[in-house]
C-alpha cells in the first residue's frame, strides 16, 4: 500500500510555494542592482505573494514613486510603452524586459500589484537599483615610440553580464584582442599605433568615443631639396630645403658642410654661395638626424681677354689684334709662341713670332703702308690715332 504525506508536511511543502503562504503581501527582485551597457536590454527578475483568497485585480511597474501619489503605470509612459515587455503572469511572476536603455534609464524601478481587497495594494520596496553605463577609453596622455602602453575600457560601474571587450583602431576591430579584459597593451610602440583607438562589449553594439592616440618620434627620412639646379654661376647662390618626417614637426635645422664641424648655417632653407656638398640635420624635443649630401657646382662666369700685338716686317707695319674668350669650363688655348720685351722707357708690348703663324692667319692680315721709313716701333694706343692717321685693320 502506498502512504500518504502527513497532512503536517503537506502543508509546510504548499507554505514554501511563493503565492501560496498566506502570510503577507510581497515582492521579490534579483538581483537588486543592475549595471547594463547603455542600448542594451535588461531583464528585471520579480516574484511577488499575496495571501490565499485574495485575488489579482491588476500589475504593472512604476519608478520613483511619490507618498500620497499614485505611481505611474510605466506601460502607459510614451517614454517606456514601446521598449517595456511584461514577462510575468497575474500570479506570482513579475518579470520584464526594458530595451535599448539609456543613461535616463538609470533609476530605482519597483513592482506594484493590486487585488480585489481592500488591504491588497502593494509596492515591492525597495525595488531593483538600475545603473545605465556608456564605455570610456582610458589612455595616457602622451605617448613616444618604443613605450609601453596600456589603454583601459572604463565604465561606470561593473557590468552584471559577463563581459567580452574588443577593441578598434580606427573603426577596425583588432581580432587579435578578443578576451574578458578590458585592457588593451601595446609594447613598444611604433610610429604605425597611432589612431583612433574604441571599445565595446562582445554581443552589444554600443561603441565607445574614440580617444586619438598620437605617437611622438624623432625626426625620420631626413633630406635635402634643391630649389632648381645645383649648377649655378659666380655670384648667384642655390637655395637648399630640408625636409623631415616627425612628430612634433621639427623646428630646428642645422646646416653643414661636409669635412667641416661647425655649422655654417640654420633655418628649413639655406643659400649656398659656394660648391661643396652640403647636409641638413633636423632637430624636435625627442632627437635628431641628419640627411645625405648633396654636391653644390659653382661656376666661374664667362670673360674676354685682349692681346694687341704690333710687328715691323719687311718695312711693313702689321698690327694684330686676338680676342680671347675665357668660358666656364676649360678649353684648348691656341699654339701661338710669342715673348715679351720689356724696356723700363716704354710701354710693355708682345712681339709676334710670325713663324709660328699658320697660313689662315696670313690671309687675316691688311698691309699698311708707314709714312715714313723706320724701322723702330712704338706701342700702339687706339686713342691716340686720329681719324685719317688710323689705318683699317681687319682681323
Amino acid at each position: 500500500m502506498s502512504q500518504r504525506p502527513a497532512p503536517s508536511l503537506l502543508l509546510l511543502f504548499l507554505l514554501m510555494i511563493p503565492g501560496v503562504s498566506s502570510a503577507r503581501l510581497g515582492v521579490s527582485y534579483s538581483p537588486s542592482h543592475i549595471c547594463a551597457l547603455k542600448d542594451s536590454s535588461v531583464i528585471m527578475n520579480c516574484t511577488y505573494t499575496y495571501p490565499t483568497g485574495h485575488r489579482i485585480r491588476k500589475v504593472f511597474w512604476t519608478k520613483n514613486p511619490v507618498k500620497g501619489i499614485d505611481p505611474p503605470d510605466l506601460s502607459e509612459d510614451p517614454e517606456y510603452s514601446q521598449r517595456l515587455q511584461y514577462l510575468g503572469d497575474k500570479q506570482h511572476i513579475c518579470t520584464i524586459r526594458l530595451s535599448h536603455v539609456t543613461l535616463k534609464d538609470s533609476h530605482m524601478y519597483y513592482f506594484k500589484f493590486i487585488t480585489d481587497k481592500d488591504d491588497g495594494r502593494y509596492i515591492g520596496k525597495p525595488g531593483v537599483t538600475l545603473t545605465v553605463t556608456d564605455l570610456q577609453v582610458e589612455s595616457p596622455e602622451r605617448v613616444t615610440e618604443g613605450d609601453s602602453v596600456r589603454l583601459t575600457c572604463k565604465s561606470s560601474c561593473t557590468l552584471t553580464d559577463r563581459a567580452t571587450f574588443i577593441w578598434y583602431r580606427n573603426s577596425q576591430p583588432l581580432t587579435e584582442r578578443r578576451d574578458r579584459n578590458n585592457e588593451l597593451l601595446l609594447q613598444s610602440v611604433r610610429r604605425e599605433d597611432a589612431g583612433r583607438y574604441s571599445c565595446a562589449v562582445h554581443g552589444h553594439n554600443h561603441i565607445s568615443p574614440a580617444v586619438q592616440i598620437n605617437v611622438r618620434y624623432l625626426p625620420r627620412n631626413v633630406s635635402v631639396l634643391i630649389n632648381g639646379s645645383g649648377d649655378i654661376m659666380e655670384g648667384d647662390s642655390v637655395t637648399l630645403i630640408c625636409s623631415s618626417d616627425s612628430n612634433p614637426p621639427a623646428l630646428n635645422f642645422s646646416w653643414f658642410k661636409e669635412n667641416e664641424s661647425s655649422a655654417v648655417g640654420s633655418g628649413q632653407s639655406f643659400s649656398a654661395l659656394q660648391s661643396g656638398r652640403f647636409y641638413c640635420q633636423a632637430h624636435n624635443q625627442h632627437g635628431s638626424q641628419r640627411s645625405d649630401a648633396v654636391t653644390v657646382t659653382v661656376h666661374h662666369g664667362a670673360g674676354m681677354n685682349v692681346i694687341v700685338i704690333a710687328a715691323t716686317s719687311g718695312g711693313l707695319f702689321i698690327i694684330i689684334i686676338i680676342f680671347i674668350i675665357i668660358l666656364p669650363r676649360t678649353r684648348t688655348a691656341p699654339n701661338i709662341t710669342s715673348s715679351v720685351i720689356s724696356d723700363p722707357n716704354e710701354d710693355t708690348y708682345t712681339a709676334l713670332e710670325l713663324k709660328s703663324m699658320t697660313s689662315d692667319l696670313y690671309d687675316t692680315l691688311t698691309t699698311v703702308h708707314p709714312r715714313a721709313p723706320e724701322d723702330s716701333c712704338r706701342t700702339l694706343d687706339p686713342q691716340s690715332f686720329s681719324k685719317h692717321e688710323n689705318p683699317s685693320v681687319s682681323v
